[in-house]
């Protein structure tokens, strides 16, 4: 690998830190250059998951004050983030690539759908709330349920899983937007952290360390400019940057395969 593809996989690990701290996609900036320097495909896709994690954690500090008060349900939905994980980096390793192409751009769909939908289905969500605000059952079965179903998603790829999941809490969740994306950033860091642990013990071979250190330099970086950043953003503001980000994704995934 010569310095200036180096410093190409460095610079999208910045970009990926930032946009995954603020929406989620990285994935969708760091692959392709990874592949674009010869790296290949499942290869690429392990070390990136590996050296995304240290975004996530620069990220999820990044956004501990809009935490406060979130504890009982990052403990509901953490299981269910860290189950899906194991589960789709699992599948990764024994199912081929084209296993999931289908459902992909399905899923981002839904996800910017629930994203421009959320206002109105958070002012039903809360309406429906029983005992004083608290979420009825049937909304957290459901987001439970979710959450696991973007965990397995996020273990196998995770490309567009911020957009998943924070159309998911922000569907039934009555919590801010910025409070909904430091959960989002708190399960997204488990997924990647849980399914990079996963290939490590399990298909050691497949990763290669310098990529994977490459991306996690960038994405610390990343991570705690979009935290710093991302945090002032009007909720009607992140909500937009959100849905073109996902709207790229979509294209990506639909268009150029």
């Amino acid at each position: 690998m010569s310095w200036v593809e180096m410093g190409a996989v460095v610079l999208a690990g910045v970009w990926a830190g930032a946009i995954n701290t603020l929406v989620g996609s990285g994935t969708l900036v760091t692959f392709p250059v990874l592949l674009a320097i010869g790296t290949p495909a499942v290869t690429a896709n392990v070390s990136n998951s590996i050296g995304l994690v240290a975004g996530g954690v620069s990220g999820t500090i990044g956004y501990l004050p809009e935490l406060k008060g979130m504890g009982r349900r990052v403990l509901q939905l953490v299981p269910m983030s860290v189950l899906g994980a194991i589960t789709g980096a699992l599948l990764l390793l024994w199912l081929p690539p084209e296993a999931f192409e289908a459902i992909v751009p399905v899923l981002i769909g839904i996800g910017i759908l629930l994203v421009i939908l959320g206002p109105r289905l958070q002012a039903w969500s809360k309406a429906r709330h029983e005992d004083g605000g608290r979420m009825p059952t049937s909304h957290l079965v459901a987001l439970m349920a979710g959450v696991l179903v973007a965990g397995v998603y996020g273990g196998y790829f995770g490309a567009a899983q911020g957009v998943i999941l924070i159309g998911l809490l922000s569907a039934l969740s009555t919590e801010p937007l910025q409070a909904l994306n430091g959960l989002k950033n708190v399960l997204g860091l488990f997924v990647n952290a849980v399914g990079s642990l996963v290939f490590i013990v399990t298909a050691p071979e497949l990763i290669d360390w310098r990529i994977a250190l490459l991306v996690a330099v960038g994405a610390i970086t990343g991570g705690v400019l979009g935290a710093r950043y991302g945090r002032r953003l009007p909720a009607n503001v992140l909500r937009a940057v959100i849905v073109v980000v996902g709207l790229a994704g979509l294209v990506k995934f639909v268009f150029f395969p």
